[in-house]
């Protein structure tokens, strides 16, 4: 069996297991883990923040990232398909009381013009008063698209004489750091915080870290221990994390070639596939699910009329190349 339903369904390697074997721990509720902590570390630096914070998953991330933007009854604005608005069970809303408005676009890109029409400054006690903007870099659910830099700089330069503070939920920047050549730290000056996975394309067992000013990141560790997600010897699940930013970035350019082939084989041309995600529209997504299951090759239903590819670190050039062929017969 081929499984291509997301790049979270990755072991770690051998190689991996062994630093996770040997790393040293400590307690991370006291932030005494010093593995967790160089961990942190490098990871503030690579996008040019002050600080990080390491969390079990990307939702928690995204959660504490946007409530440190976001107060009671303020709201952020996002595209409608974004991982906030769709796939985080409306914890936002739930957890710290922020209200939510999308504009559209059917690869998930920034729409500046609508942005700023839906903007709401602060206009008094009648009205909702808009502090964020929220963008998904690349965007999940529009098939793993990149959000070109110049247009998160325009963005940037609107919401800086706005007041408006940035989120970006990079789960898998890495991969749009791949794919364009952007560097990291051209990503983090366009955000005031950001939450980057690493048990998606790099192949880590467990966990993301939420990214931005000291003083965010220390009203963060509260939260984070608020709403349960304190940990203890976190070192093992952080030498993970450390030895995937030193083996597995760049190997990235072969998940993005290997979708580029699964788009090809099912009749999608290539040059629209930017990353490792490929969305194909199928009137019977459900059954082509199901019967792509039944001829050796896992994939995910994202809707009633559209199914997901995901490519990642455990899916060899073979394995492509015969998923490719059973689904094209498909």
């Amino acid at each position: 069996m081929i499984d291509l339903r997301s790049d979270t369904l990755t072991t770690p390697t051998s190689d991996m297991r062994a630093a996770m074997a040997k790393a040293e721990v400590g307690d991370d509720v006291y932030a005494e883990d010093p593995t967790t902590r160089r961990l942190e570390e490098r990871v503030a630096e690579l996008f040019g923040h002050e600080a990080a914070l390491f969390t079990p998953t990307g939702s928690l991330a995204n959660v504490l990232a946007v409530r440190s933007l976001v107060g009671v009854g303020q709201e952020v604005l996002c595209e409608s398909s974004a991982h906030i608005a769709r796939a985080e069970l409306g914890a936002h809303g739930a957890i710290t009381g922020l209200t939510m408005r999308t504009w559209s676009h059917h690869r998930g890109q920034i729409d500046l013009a609508a942005i700023d029409a839906l903007f709401a400054p602060d206009m008094g006690s009648f009205f909702v008063r808009t502090t964020a903007v929220s963008v998904e870099n690349t965007h999940n659910f529009a098939g793993g698209t990149v959000l070109p830099l110049t247009d998160l700089q325009a963005l940037h330069a609107w919401a800086v004489p706005t007041r408006t503070k940035i989120h970006l939920d990079g789960a898998r920047l890495w991969n749009a750091h791949v794919a364009t050549g952007t560097p990291l730290h051209e990503y983090g000056a366009v955000a005031d915080v950001l939450a980057v996975c690493l048990s998606k394309g790099l192949g880590a067992p467990v966990g993301s870290l939420m990214v931005g000013s000291a003083d965010a990141i220390a009203e963060a560790r509260i939260w984070r221990k608020r709403l349960g997600g304190g940990m203890r010897q976190t070192g093992i699940l952080a030498a993970a994390g450390l030895h995937a930013l030193d083996h597995h970035v760049e190997r990235l350019a072969d998940d993005h070639a290997h979708a580029r082939l699964l788009a090809e084989a099912c009749g999608l041309d290539p040059a629209t596939v930017d990353t490792n995600i490929v969305v194909l529209p199928r009137t019977d997504a459900g059954a082509f699910v199901e019967a792509a299951a039944e001829a050796g090759v896992r994939i995910s239903a994202v809707g009633p009329r559209a199914v997901r590819i995901v490519t990642h670190l455990d899916v060899s050039r073979a394995d492509a190349k015969k998923a490719a062929s059973i689904l094209a017969k498909l």
